[in-house]
């Protein structure tokens, strides 16, 4: 939500939160100004933040009293960007005193004022070598908007590629002066949100080993990744262990009847960030699929929209991917588990037939980690839940 209630007749327009480690947002434009009659959901300003630009709809009907924040301003996620009067009607005559002057940055720039620039466009500029000074902008007043650089690159237009790894959490405009090198904004704010985890859950981690072979003979068949197989399996198994798919806020537990499906999407050096998957219970493997392919590519793209990131009750983190085949995930609040799926190696097992008898097989198989909250679950049930799991991995039949 990008609102809260004041008094009566009055909503605040706030900086939305777009991710867990989104600490901050930049305005970058303002659609209204005060005086200004607004339609609810009618987009107010533009916002960016290090991972997302996005359109701020406005919460209500009513008329805009107050703009409080300039453009190019960053401020913290939460802070009152403008304020709206709801009690008013469209055309109806209102007093001077009540209607706040418009924010300097109304005014059209200068040609001759220097161009600033928000988090994403600094971003991508950094990711592919851009002076921006280059980039011809196509924005209000001159300003370099991220189609403006993502068509610069296109166009054969970047410099030497980033000297750091695109995995790195350093920023090379951040050396210290004795030749070491600070951390991001960014990996900061996770840093921060993880550690505010840790402290806030009685964190617990259960393993269990499943069997993968007849998911990677079906995910071959159907040219698709492991995870939306892997999805599959948990969401049938929060559908029988629903108290995994929860929130705890302080001493209020929330058991979710739909299944908000969280997946971790790895943003290199820009941290990580968590779409949501609303309703996954009603989705097929297919279905499943096709979402997380299409809110990675949308994340990585930098065009996701607040309410992609918002409602998570469950989340699935894929580090397997990469190799590593285990791992401890940390909670993300205020959830009380995360799935961690390991990477699918293949290995001697011990196997029993249907008669009884043991014999030694190749098998796909891999670790299921989840990283729960004890003051939520106790060991049986988080143990019973991975259980469940592995029973919908090793029984695929395809449905």
């Amino acid at each position: 939500m990008s609102s809260s209630p004041t008094e009566t007749g009055t909503v605040d327009v706030t900086m939305p939160q777009m991710g867990v480690s989104v600490a901050e947002g930049t305005v970058v434009e303002w659609k209204k100004r005060p005086g200004d009659w607004v339609e609810a959901d009618e987009t107010i300003c533009e916002v960016s933040t290090d991972k997302i630009d996005t359109e701020v709809p406005s919460p209500a009907a009513g008329r805009v009293t107050e703009v409080l924040v300039e453009v190019d301003t960053t401020v913290d996620v939460g802070t009152v960007l403008a304020r709206i009067a709801t009690d008013a009607s469209p055309g109806e005559a209102h007093a001077d005193e009540h209607i706040e002057p418009a924010a300097p940055a109304a005014a059209p720039e200068p040609a001759a004022a220097p161009r600033r620039y928000s988090p994403v466009v600094q971003r991508i500029a950094a990711e592919h070598g851009v002076d921006l000074e280059k980039v011809q902008g196509t924005g209000r007043g001159g300003r370099v908007r991220k189609q403006d650089v993502l068509a610069f690159v296109e166009g054969n237009g970047s410099a030497e590629p980033p000297p750091l790894h695109t995995e790195s959490p350093y920023r090379p405009d951040e050396a210290t002066a004795e030749g070491g090198e600070t951390l991001s904004r960014m990996r900061r704010s996770i840093g921060e949100h993880m550690k505010r985890s840790l402290e806030t859950a009685a964190t617990c981690t259960t393993w269990i080993e499943a069997d993968m072979t007849r998911i990677e003979a079906a995910r071959k068949r159907l040219g698709l990744t492991a995870l939306p197989f892997v999805a599959r399996c948990a969401v049938a198994a929060l559908r029988e262990h629903p108290q995994l798919n929860a929130w705890l806020e302080g001493d209020r537990h929330t058991v979710h009847e739909d299944v908000n499906l969280g997946i971790a999407v790895s943003l290199g050096d820009d941290g990580l960030i968590v779409p949501v998957i609303e309703r996954a219970q009603e989705l097929s493997v297919e279905g499943l699929a096709g979402r997380i392919k299409d809110l990675a590519r949308r994340a990585r793209a930098r065009e996701l929209a607040p309410d992609d990131v918002q409602g998570v009750t469950f989340t699935i983190t894929n580090p397997g991917q990469y190799g590593s085949i285990m791992a401890t995930p940390i909670i993300n609040q205020p959830q009380v588990a995360i799935l961690d799926l390991e990477a699918i190696v293949k290995r001697p097992v011990v196997v029993t037939d249907e008669n009884g008898d043991d014999a030694i097989a190749i098998r796909s198989m891999t670790i299921l980690g989840l990283s729960w909250d004890h003051r939520a679950l106790d060991g049986a049930l988080a143990a019973q839940f991975l259980a469940t799991v592995k029973r919908h991995i090793e029984g695929w039949t395809g449905s």
